[in-house]
């Protein structure tokens, strides 16, 4: 005859209960590494957090800034821009920059591209672009604005950048944010555009958005 092996309720309970506390340990095991690896990631973020570049107009000239009917603009600019990297323990890898000029809220050169490049930490890069606008279309007001400004004998103009920059600390890089740079340029301006280049404010602080 076969034995027959039963178990009480009592003892499956005790069971159930040592498979539910296994269960709890494991949790709170993972638990306990995960919130121990966001620490470690919020105090790194703490001791390392970047702040942000710093730019600069170095020097900006308009070679050419033609305004024709109906409602057409012709422009070439030369632009120097200073970037800086304050961070002593954070490098930056900047990628997908493009450069172009605004003058009263309209773009008025196409966007020029330019090489990604890399800067260290505390260090200073010149970038240097050739903006070009031919032909490109713009609204009615345009021209009655144009002619206030040299009437007022000051053209105010944005150069901007954008693109997207990535934080390096040892051989950790972050993730590509995508960061944008105007820098408002002043330059005298009369009735009669001299044949010479009109150059802008040099030094001015540009304004970053990350």
């Amino acid at each position: 005859m076969s034995q027959v092996s039963t178990k009480s309720p009592k003892h499956c309970a005790k069971q159930g209960l040592s498979i539910e506390k296994h269960y709890k340990k494991l949790f709170y095991a993972f638990s306990t590494f995960f919130l121990s690896i966001l620490s470690l990631i919020f105090l790194v973020w703490l001791i390392l957090h970047p702040s942000k570049p710093h730019f600069s107009l170095k020097d900006a000239q308009i070679f050419q800034l033609t305004f024709s009917a109906p409602q057409l603009i012709t422009s070439s600019i030369q632009l120097t821009l200073l970037s800086e990297n304050p961070n002593k323990k954070v490098a930056i890898y900047y990628d997908q920059l493009q450069v172009y000029a605004s003058y009263k809220g309209q773009q008025i050169t196409t966007p020029t591209s330019l090489p990604p490049f890399y800067q260290g930490h505390e260090e200073s890069n010149l970038i240097s672009a050739s903006l070009v606008g031919s032909g490109l279309q713009v609204a009615p007001s345009f021209g009655y604005e144009f002619g206030q400004d040299q009437i007022a004998g000051k053209l105010v103009m944005s150069l901007k950048m954008n693109g997207k920059l990535r934080w390096k600390v040892g051989t950790w890089v972050s993730r590509r944010y995508r960061f944008n740079i105007n820098c408002v340029a002043i330059t005298n301006f009369g009735p009669n555009i001299p044949s010479g280049p009109l150059s802008f404010n040099q030094g001015t602080q540009c304004s970053t958005t990350l």
